[in-house]
């Protein structure tokens, strides 16, 4: 979401519905290229494989997140790319509505930067993240530059992290790496392999069972 997208005239707020506190629905722009919606359905196909036998935890992309002390939708509300929040209930939802979450607010954010949005990813949003959701851990990443820089929560200020000899850089929240691999941004384990997707799971274990002369579009 750009910043124009989020300042509201005082005629548009008056003209817009404001839903009871338990029904906020996203409100977030299409997001901006073919790129940036692979990025990101990666981070979120990755870590929902990853994690299938968690139930504490809520992954979401470029979904609205409300914080409005006062319970308004039109007053204070921010969509990031992709989030993660911890100890919290798995389930769908239309929104992150914060004062309906127990008051929390996400423990990894990613903004997938472009052109229009960098600005404000590297300004504006690194200050509210680090002075209002008081977010651990934020990284963004270009997948037309390849800029990627991630962020820890030291004593209310954002440290840079610094990259291991893989290039990689490590999310205390996640407990895990995110390093470039080919064009995109991928997950990695502690140790330091890729973590796959579902369907390059499945490949490798197709392949693996050819190696022992096994068809797998037998079994």
């Amino acid at each position: 979401m750009t910043l124009a997208q989020e300042i509201k005239t005082p005629q548009e707020k008056k003209e817009r519905v404001i839903f009871p506190s338990d029904d906020l629905y996203s409100d977030e722009a299409p997001l901006e290229t073919e790129l940036h919606l692979e990025q990101i359905m990666l981070f979120l196909k990755c870590l929902k494989w990853l994690w299938q036998d968690r139930n504490n935890f809520y992954a979401a992309a470029n979904l609205t997140i409300y914080y409005s002390r006062n319970k308004r939708k039109d007053e204070y509300f921010r969509g990031p790319d992709f989030f993660v929040v911890l100890n919290t209930e798995r389930k769908i939802r239309k929104s992150w509505t914060v004062w309906e979450e127990e008051g929390k607010y996400p423990n990894f954010i990613l903004e997938i930067l472009s052109e229009s949005t960098a600005k404000n990813d590297r300004g504006l949003k690194k200050e509210l993240y680090q002075d209002t959701f008081r977010t651990p851990d934020y990284f963004w990443f270009d997948p037309y530059t390849s800029e990627f820089t991630g962020f820890h929560l030291v004593d209310g200020k954002y440290e840079p992290l610094e990259a291991n000899e893989k290039e990689h850089l490590w999310s205390q929240q996640l407990g895990l790496y995110l390093g470039i691999e080919g064009e995109l941004l991928r997950f990695f384990t502690p140790e330091g392999k890729l973590v796959p997707t579902p369907e390059e799971k499945a490949a490798r274990l197709a392949a693996k069972l050819r190696e022992l002369n096994i068809d797998p579009d037998t079994i």
